[in-house]
C-alpha cells in the first residue's frame, strides 16, 4: 500500500493529457471548501435539545462560532507547517491522509452532537477537519505547477476557486440532509455529518489516487503562435524565504491578509443566519442555503476576476481598489438591509464576497512581485497564518458584538449595524497598509569581511616582512 502511494508510481505514461488532473484537484478542493457553508449548521446545532426553538442548555451562537474558527485556524497552521511534508510525500499520500482527517473529524463532530458535548464538536470538524482543509488545500499545487508552468495563474486560480466553490454544493446538500433527517427528536445534524463525512472523504479519496506527476524531462506544449513579449518593469529582488519573512513588505501583507479575512470570514461565519434574522426574503432554511451559495459563487468569481486584473494594473492597484470599495460596502450593509425588497443587501453582500475573494487570490502573484517568483509557494504557506488569525478574529467580533448589542436590547436585525461599521474600518486600515507598501530594494553586495589578524605575544615578537600568525 505504502508503494502504491509513493511519488514514484505517480508519473504519468508518455501521451497523458495534463488536463486530465484537473478531476483530481476539484474532488479535493470541492469537498474541503464545504466548510465554507458551515454556517448552515449553526442554526439548527443552537436547537439541538429544544428541536423547534432554543432552550436552556442549548449552543449559543457565539460559542458555536467558534467550530468554524478552528477549522480556519487548522487550515492556516496545517498548511504552515504541513507544506514541506506535503511536497515530500506526493499528492496522493497528502491527499489520503487530508480525507481521512476531513471524513473522521465529520464523524467525531457527529458523536459529539448526539451526545451534545461540544467539545467533540471542537475537536472533529474544528480540529481534526482543519488539519484536513490545511493538507487537501495544499495538495494540488505542487502537481499543477509542475504541469502547467506556461499557464500558472489559470491552474492556480482554478484550483483555488474550486476551494471558494465548495459551499456552492456543500450549502444546498447540508440543507437537503437536514430537511430529510429532521424529525420531532433530532434537528438531523448529527445524521447529516455522517453522510457528508463519508460522501467526502470518498470523493477525495478517489480524487487523490488520480493525480500523476510529469515524467523526467516533460515539457510543456509550445503554443502555434507565442503572444508577443512586452517590456515591462525590472524583476524583483529575489529573497529567500528566511530573508523576506524579515522584511516591511511581508509584514505589510500579513498584515493586509488578515485584515481582509477579519472582514471576510466575518460575513462568511454567518451568513445563513444573518439573512434569516435580517428578514431579506423568506426566513426559510433554502433561502439561506441559497443566499450562502450565491455568497461562495462570488467568492469564486472574485478570485478569479479579481486576480485577472492585477496582471493588467498591478496586485498593489487591485488591493487598493479592493480595500477602498469594501469599505465603502460594508458601511452600506446596515442600510441596505433596512430596504423593503432586499434585492440591494444581497447585492452589496455579493459584491463584498468578490472583494474578500480577490484579495487572498492576488496574494501569491503579489508576494512574486515583491520577491520574486522562486519562493512565492513558501512564502504564502507562511502567509496563510494571517488568514488563520482572521479566522479568530472575523467571526468572534461579529458574533460578540452582535450578542452585545442583542443584551442591550437592540433588535436581531439591527444588531448587525456595529460589526458591519467596524469592519469598514477594519479595511479602511487596510488601504492604508496597502498604500505602505514599497517595492523591496535589491540585495546590496555583501563584501566579505575583513580577516583580523591576531598576533602572538607581544608585538615585537611578531614574525619579520610584516607577515602575522
Amino acid at each position: 500500500m505504502v508503494a502504491l502511494r509513493s511519488k514514484e508510481r505517480l508519473v504519468a505514461a508518455p501521451g497523458f493529457q495534463r488536463w486530465r488532473i484537473l478531476p483530481a484537484v476539484l474532488a479535493i478542493e470541492l469537498c474541503i471548501g464545504q466548510v465554507y457553508a458551515f454556517s448552515v449548521f449553526t442554526l439548527p446545532l443552537s436547537r439541538v435539545l429544544g428541536i423547534t426553538a432554543s432552550v436552556p442548555g442549548d449552543w449559543p451562537l457565539t460559542t458555536l462560532g467558534w467550530t468554524f474558527t478552528l477549522a480556519m485556524v487548522g487550515l492556516g497552521l496545517s498548511a504552515a507547517v504541513g507544506g514541506t511534508w506535503v511536497e515530500a510525500a506526493g499528492p496522493r499520500t497528502s491527499g489520503s491522509v487530508a480525507a481521512c482527517c476531513w471524513g473522521a473529524g465529520f464523524g467525531i463532530a457527529a458523536a459529539g452532537v448526539h451526545w451534545h458535548q461540544l467539545a467533540l464538536v471542537y475537536l472533529g470538524y474544528g480540529v481534526l477537519g482543519g488539519c484536513g482543509l490545511g493538507l487537501g488545500y495544499l495538495t494540488p499545487l505542487a502537481p499543477l505547477l509542475s504541469w502547467f508552468p506556461d499557464r500558472r495563474g489559470l491552474a492556480l486560480g482554478l484550483a483555488i476557486a474550486g476551494f471558494s466553490g465548495g459551499a456552492v454544493l456543500g450549502a444546498p446538500l447540508a440543507t437537503a440532509l437536514l430537511q430529510h433527517f429532521a424529525s420531532p427528536t433530532s434537528v438531523g445534524v448529527a445524521e447529516t455529518f455522517l453522510v457528508m463525512g463519508t460522501g467526502d472523504g470518498l470523493v477525495m479519496l478517489g480524487g487523490a489516487w488520480l493525480f500523476r506527476l510529469p515524467p523526467p524531462g516533460w515539457q510543456a506544449p509550445t503554443p502555434a503562435r507565442a503572444a508577443p513579449v512586452r517590456a515591462g518593469p525590472p524583476p524583483p529582488a529575489t529573497l529567500h524565504v528566511a530573508e523576506a519573512v524579515r522584511t516591511p513588505q511581508f509584514a505589510l501583507l500579513w498584515i493586509l491578509l488578515l485584515l481582509n479575512g477579519t472582514a471576510g470570514l466575518g460575513v462568511v461565519g454567518q451568513a445563513a443566519a444573518m439573512v434569516q434574522e435580517v428578514g431579506v426574503g423568506p426566513r426559510r432554511p433554502a433561502a439561506a442555503a441559497a443566499f450562502v451559495g450565491l455568497l461562495s459563487l462570488c467568492n469564486m468569481g472574485g478570485r478569479v476576476g479579481w486576480a485577472a486584473l492585477s496582471d493588467q494594473i498591478g496586485c498593489k492597484q487591485t488591493c487598493a481598489v479592493c480595500f477602498a470599495l469594501g469599505s465603502v460596502l460594508y458601511a452600506l450593509i446596515p442600510w441596505a438591509s433596512r430596504r423593503p425588497s432586499g434585492v440591494l443587501f444581497v447585492i452589496v453582500c455579493a459584491v463584498v464576497m468578490t472583494l474578500y475573494g480577490g484579495v487572498l487570490a492576488t496574494m501569491p502573484a503579489y508576494l512574486a512581485e515583491l520577491f520574486g517568483p522562486a519562493h512565492a509557494g513558501a512564502l504564502f504557506g507562511r502567509l496563510l497564518t494571517a488568514h488563520a488569525a482572521a479566522a479568530v478574529a472575523g467571526p468572534v467580533l461579529v458574533n460578540y458584538l452582535r450578542a452585545s448589542q442583542v443584551a442591550r436590547g437592540v433588535s436581531p436585525p439591527a444588531a448587525y449595524g456595529l460589526p458591519m461599521y467596524l469592519m469598514a474600518g477594519v479595511l479602511s486600515a487596510g488601504y492604508l497598509c496597502n498604500r505602505a507598501v514599497q517595492p523591496v530594494e535589491r540585495p546590496r553586495t555583501r563584501w566579505p569581511r575583513r580577516t583580523r589578524h591576531r598576533h602572538i605575544g607581544p608585538a615585537s615578537s611578531a614574525p619579520q616582512g610584516g607577515q602575522s600568525v
